[in-house]
């Protein structure tokens, strides 16, 4: 397949997203790649044995050094712990203001990535190398970047965009399946929130993507990617329309922390939560019973998992809430949705506590 590029427009901090097959191969051949005197490749235990070569490779006739750090593979090591090692190898190799950071993983390594490249010297270049499908279609679009604290997900970051996003599709061929799966939860919600022709076209094209595709997960690669970048050129910091792409996320983030990170994929949290969004937009008279059905069946096609879990024994609905006021979109301690408001529309809304603590309780086991 030839290369496909998608453009963020965001005036002088524009990039594009490429995406095609062995890009890894020669980065350099389709797209000049940030000049600078050194570049550092972040990678985790998992994916290095897999790709890293092949990016040292590809690095070392556009820089004079080129290092790499090796991380803990796992939502779980998303920290400041975590962090540090990044900083640790830019200061023990002296890497200056010119050098260049190399996101090379799933969406833990090109968030901390970027947060490290926000923070190092106040803000060096980076270019994300997403290898997990979750990551080609949304965490390492946009520029949000963070890490996770014990009582919330992502709560300390930094909006800092890449200079190239490089999807290679080849990298798709060594996921695990259930990172696959999680990776489509994360495309199955551009549908509700903003084109259910797209939506239409995965319910048509479900199986092709289980398969791995090539062509199918091309063209979910590449709308993911097109929507992705329409809302955030409106809105770089989410002040509003850009908190539309948290579909399911709220719900998603509290199971998460509830579980323990790293128990539920993100994108599997994701699944369940929209889900619960759907259902609450029912409960509010926004989206009817056909809607919310037309969502979990294709939801559970994808493998995923269409109820919560309890995450507290005594008082689950009760957990759930305080953990959802922590998160981000919350104003003054009221918790902001992102529901759906008829399909193809998305809008952030309150709701009454009563009413979600019975969408929680009618939706989790």
């Amino acid at each position: 397949m030839s290369l496909v590029s998608v453009e963020i427009p965001l005036d002088e901090r524009s990039y594009f997203i490429d995406i095609g097959e062995g890009l890894l191969n020669d980065l350099n051949a389709n797209r000049a790649l940030p000049k600078g005197t050194s570049a550092l490749i972040v990678t985790n235990e998992t994916v290095a044995p897999l790709y890293v070569g092949k990016l040292q490779d590809a690095l070392k006739g556009q820089y004079r050094a080129v290092h790499t750090v090796i991380l803990p593979d796992g939502e779980e090591y998303k920290t400041w712990q975590t962090l540090q090692k990044i900083f640790d190898a830019l200061l023990e190799n002296g890497a200056d203001r010119k050098a260049v950071l190399f996101a090379l993983g799933g969406g833990v390594i090109g968030d901390m990535t970027g947060f490290a490249a926000a923070s190092y010297m106040r803000g060096v270049p980076f270019v994300q190398v997403p290898t997990t499908l979750l990551a080609q279609v949304d965490s390492s679009v946009g520029g949000k970047t963070a890490i996770n604290h014990p009582l919330g997900k992502n709560m300390i970051g930094a909006f800092y965009q890449p200079q190239l996003v490089v999807c290679d599709l080849d990298t798709l061929d060594t996921l695990p399946g259930r990172e696959l799966a999680a990776g489509i939860g994360e495309i199955i919600k551009y549908g509700p929130i903003y084109d259910m022709e797209f939506f239409s076209w995965l319910e048509a094209n479900m199986d092709a993507l289980l398969q791995r595709d090539r062509a199918a997960l091309a063209h979910a690669v590449k709308r993911s990617c097109e929507i992705k970048a329409w809302v955030v050129g409106q809105d770089e910091r989410e002040s509003g329309l850009r908190a539309i792409l948290n579909f399911g996320h709220t719900f998603g983030h509290a199971i998460e922390a509830g579980m323990g990170y790293g128990a539920w994929l993100h994108g599997e949290g994701v699944a369940a939560g929209m889900v619960m969004a759907a259902e609450l937009s029912k409960r509010l008279g926004m989206v009817d019973e056909a809607f919310v059905l037309r969502l979990r069946t294709v939801i559970e096609r994808a493998g995923l998992p269409v109820r919560g879990p309890r995450i507290d024994a005594d008082d689950n609905a009760g957990r759930y809430l305080q953990l959802m006021r922590i998160d981000k979109k919350s104003e003054a301690g009221e918790i902001r949705f992102v529901l759906i408001d008829g399909p193809g529309k998305a809008v952030m809304r309150p709701a009454p506590d009563a009413l979600v603590r019975d969408v929680i309780d009618a939706c989790c086991d």
